[in-house]
C-alpha cells in the first residue's frame, strides 16, 4: 500500500505540471475533463502494475521516465528537474556548483582533465591538463562516461576528494582536492584588441552576467577604450532580465527592448530599460554565430533593431522561446516554455516549431513563405523566424577532414601534454608560435598513430563508381576512375603539409592553454579570428560603421 501511495505522490507532480499550463480563464470544461480523465487512467495503470506485474517496480525511476516522455512531446526546453539532479538547474541559473573547477574530456577508456580553471581547487591542488583520472576516492574510473566522472567530482563544498591520476603517460600519483563552490565566469576574458578597441567575451546569462559585463566595461574604459566588441558566440542564453540589463548599458532609460507573448495573458510582459545607460555613443559591434541563442539573440536582436550596434558573424540559432521555473514538491522543479519573445521591431526569431509535428516526428523550420520583414529604427530590413541575421556575414573556412580527425582522436590534446612536460615555459600567448622543427615533430607523432580518414572527394568518387557499375559504364572509364581516385585518396603526410596552417593554429592554442589557461586561449585566438578581423575593420572605419546603421 505504501508503494501505491508513493506512485500516487509522483502523479500529483504530473498533475501539478499539467495544471500549471491552465488558469481559471483558460481551463475550459472540456480541457478539465481531459486532464482528469487522463490522470485517472494513468493512476489505474500504475495501480494494476503494482498489484499484478511479475517483477517489483522501481517506482521513482518509472515516474521520472513517464514525466520526461510526456514533456518530450512539447519542446526541448520544457524540462523536469528531479531532486537528484537539481544541481543542473542551479548551474544553469547561477553558474555555480560544488566541485573542483576543471573541464574534463573522454580520451580512449578514461576521462582526462582537459583544462583546470585558474585559481580554483583543481589548479591549486596541482591537477594539470592531460592528467588521466584513474580513480576517485578509490573507485575505478575506467570505462566511465564523462557524465559519470563529472558527477563523482561534484559535491558539497569543503569535502576532500582523493584523485588517482596518471601524468604524462607514465607517472601515477594521488592528489587530494578540496571541493569548493565553483562559479563559472560569465565573462571569461576581457581586454584591449588595440589602443582603442575593447573586447568582452560573454559566455552565459546567469544572475551575475550584467554586473560582470559592467565591471569589464568600466575597466576597459579606464584603459582608454573608445569602441567595443561584445562577443556572444557560443552563448546559449540564460536569464532574460540579464539580457535586458546588458542592453540598458547602451540604450536610454524607458526604452522597450523586448516583449513576451504567451497563451496565458498573465505571461504577456513588456520589458523596458530602467536605468541610465553607461554609454550611448560608443561604437559597438556584437559577434554571433550558430550557437548564439535565446538571451544572446535578445541582446543582439534588440541592439540591431534599435540601430545601436553592428552585428557581425553567422546566422544565430533561432530560439525565441521564454521559460519559467516552478517549484514542485519534494525539492523538484519544472521549467516550462510559457511564451515567445519579440524584439523592438516586433519580430520573433524562433526558427523551429516543436509542437504538433506528428506527421514528421520532429521539429520543422518555419517555411520561407511565412517569414516576414520588419524594419529597424532607421528603416533597415530585418526578418523573423531565422534567428538573428548579421549585418555583416563572415565566411568561415571549413575544417579539413584530417584536421577534424586528429582533433577527434585527441592527437592535438595528447601532443600538447607531451610538449608541456618537455618545455618549462613558452613565450606569452600573443607571440608564441611553433617552429617548423616542432611542427615536423608533431607530424611524426601523428604518422606513428593508427587512424583512418577519408576525403569528401573520395567518398563521392566511390559513389559515382557504384552508380557507373550499376549502369554498365564503369568498364569503359575504369582507367580514368582509378587515376582520379589515386589523386584524392587521403595521404596523412601530404595533408599534414597541405593543412599545416589550420592544424598548427589549433595546436598552438591547445599548448598555450596549458600555460595561460582560458585567457591565454582567447588572446592567442585573435590572430586567426576572422570575426575579430572584420570587427576591427568596421570599428576602425567610422564611415563604414555609420553607413551600415544608416546614421
Amino acid at each position: 500500500m505504501n508503494r501505491i501511495l508513493n506512485i500516487l505522490t509522483h502523479f500529483r507532480i504530473v498533475l501539478t505540471i499539467l495544471s500549471m499550463t491552465f488558469t481559471t480563464s483558460t481551463f475550459s470544461q472540456s480541457n478539465g475533463f481531459e486532464v482528469i480523465r487522463s490522470l485517472e487512467l494513468l493512476d489505474q495503470i500504475y495501480e494494476h502494475l503494482e498489484k499484478y506485474y511479475v517483477d517489483d517496480l522501481e517506482t521513482g525511476k518509472m515516474s521520472k521516465i513517464a514525466i520526461d516522455a510526456m514533456l518530450k512531446e512539447l519542446d526541448p526546453y520544457t524540462v523536469y528537474y528531479h531532486e537528484s539532479n537539481i544541481e543542473d538547474y542551479q548551474l544553469m541559473t547561477t553558474g555555480q556548483y560544488g566541485g573542483i573547477g576543471a573541464l574534463i574530456r573522454k580520451n580512449d577508456n578514461f576521462v582526462y582533465i582537459s583544462e583546470p580553471y585558474e585559481g580554483n581547487p583543481a589548479e591549486k591542488s596541482g591537477l594539470k591538463a592531460g592528467d588521466k583520472i584513474m580513480e576517485i576516492d578509490g573507485k575505478n574510473m575506467e570505462n566511465k562516461s564523462s557524465s559519470d566522472v563529472s558527477s563523482a567530482l561534484k559535491g558539497p563544498k569543503g569535502a576532500d576528494l582523493r584523485i588517482k591520476i596518471e601524468r604524462n603517460f607514465e607517472e601515477t600519483k594521488i592528489i587530494t582536492v578540496t571541493r569548493d563552490e565553483i562559479k563559472l565566469p560569465d565573462v571569461p576574458y576581457s581586454g584591449m584588441l588595440d589602443e582603442t578597441i575593447g573586447y568582452i567575451k560573454l559566455n552565459s546569462f546567469t544572475r551575475s552576467a550584467s554586473s560582470d559585463v559592467k565591471a569589464a566595461f568600466s575597466a576597459l574604459k579606464n584603459q582608454g577604450m573608445k569602441e567595443l566588441v561584445l562577443d556572444l558566440r557560443g552563448n546559449g542564453g540564460g536569464l532574460l532580465i540579464e539580457a535586458v540589463r546588458i542592453i540598458n548599458m547602451f540604450i536610454d532609460k524607458n526604452q522597450i527592448v523586448v516583449s513576451t507573448k504567451g497563451r496565458v495573458v498573465e505571461e504577456n510582459h513588456v520589458y523596458k530599460t530602467t536605468e541610465a545607460p553607461m554609454d550611448l555613443e560608443i561604437p559597438l559591434v556584437v559577434l554571433v554565430d550558430k550557437n548564439s541563442a535565446s538571451a544572446s539573440e535578445i541582446v543582439s536582436g534588440s541592439l540591431q533593431d534599435l540601430d545601436r550596434a553592428v552585428i557581425i558573424g553567422t546566422q544565430s540559432y533561432g530560439k525565441g522561446l521564454v521559460q519559467r521555473t516552478y517549484n514542485l514538491n519534494y525539492g523538484s522543479k519544472v521549467k516550462l516554455t510559457i511564451a515567445k519573445y519579440y524584439t523592438p521591431s516586433g519580430r520573433c526569431v524562433q526558427r523551429l516549431e516543436y509542437y504538433d509535428n506528428k506527421d514528421s516526428g520532429h521539429a520543422s523550420e518555419i517555411p520561407d513563405s511565412l517569414v516576414k520583414i520588419f524594419k529597424t529604427k532607421n528603416g533597415r530590413s530585418v526578418i523573423d523566424g531565422r534567428g538573428i541575421d548579421p549585418d555583416i556575414n563572415v565566411e568561415l573556412k571549413e575544417m579539413s577532414r584530417l584536421t577534424a580527425t586528429i582533433y577527434r582522436n585527441n592527437l592535438l590534446f595528447d601532443f600538447a601534454t607531451k610538449y608541456y612536460y618537455a618545455h618549462a615555459a613558452i613565450a606569452d600567448a600573443t607571440t608564441f608560435e611553433l617552429s617548423d622543427e616542432e611542427y615536423e615533430s608533431f607530424k611524426k607523432y601523428v604518422l606513428d598513430q593508427e587512424f583512418k580518414y577519408s576525403t569528401a572527394s573520395e567518398e563521392m568518387l566511390k559513389e559515382m563508381q557504384k552508380t557507373a557499375e550499376e549502369e554498365g559504364f564503369f568498364e569503359d572509364s575504369e582507367v580514368e576512375f582509378k587515376a582520379l581516385m589515386n589523386k584524392v585518396i587521403p595521404s596523412k603526410e601530404r595533408d599534414l603539409a597541405k593543412f599545416k596552417s589550420q592544424i598548427k593554429s589549433l595546436l598552438e592554442n591547445e599548448i598555450i592553454s596549458r600555460y595561460y589557461y582560458q585567457s591565454g586561449r582567447a588572446k592567442n585566438s585573435f590572430k586567426d579570428d576572422v570575426f575579430i578581423k572584420k570587427s576591427l575593420e568596421v570599428l576602425q572605419d567610422n564611415r563604414q560603421y555609420n553607413t551600415i546603421l544608416r546614421k
